[in-house]
């Protein structure tokens, strides 16, 4: 492959990535993670990309461990994954409307199979993602604690541009 058509590729990908990954925080989908990796193959392209990966990386991994440090947390995120993936199922069958449906029967589970497999498939990647969480945070608050202080250090410091928030 070219040195041009490598290019292509890797801005095309980290294009789609990225748009992907801002859609995903609005949709259901691993939205940082998209984000991140998007902002990973820019950055082999544009210093503007390279200054905003760490910051991502580290907004992504705060809430990795924010999201198993209770029982409640890790539960609701199982759960909301197990119905993702219950949805996807129901997009991907198309049960007939309900009679109780109260609008044209056209817009009963729009979008068709493709938007099943795409809600499976963000299921899959959450719970991917949920045990990953687990064992590397989870009773290691100190760990949260550490990425927290990072993020604080690179503001004092300004070599956090992105604009993305700690929650904290």
């Amino acid at each position: 492959m070219t040195r041009a058509a490598k290019r292509v590729v890797l801005e095309t990908l980290g294009w789609t990535l990225l748009v992907l990954g801002v859609a995903a925080l609005f949709l259901p989908g691993p939205g940082l993670l998209g984000i991140f990796a998007g902002l990973a193959l820019l950055s082999q392209q544009y210093t503007w990309a390279e200054r905003r990966v760490e910051p991502v990386r580290l907004r992504a991994m705060i809430g990795a461990a924010e999201s198993v440090e209770t029982r409640t947390r890790i539960v609701a995120s199982c759960l909301g994954a197990l119905v993702l993936a219950a949805c996807g199922v129901l997009w991907i069958v198309k049960p007939p409307a309900p009679e109780w449906w109260p609008v044209s029967e056209a817009w009963w589970l729009p979008g068709g199979i493709w938007t099943g497999v795409t809600q499976v498939a963000s299921a899959f990647i959450a719970i991917g993602l949920i045990v990953y969480s687990y064992r590397r945070f989870h009773g290691h608050p100190e760990m949260a604690d550490e990425l927290r202080r990072e993020v604080r250090e690179r503001r004092k410091t300004g070599d956090d541009r992105s604009g993305v928030g700690t929650g904290s």
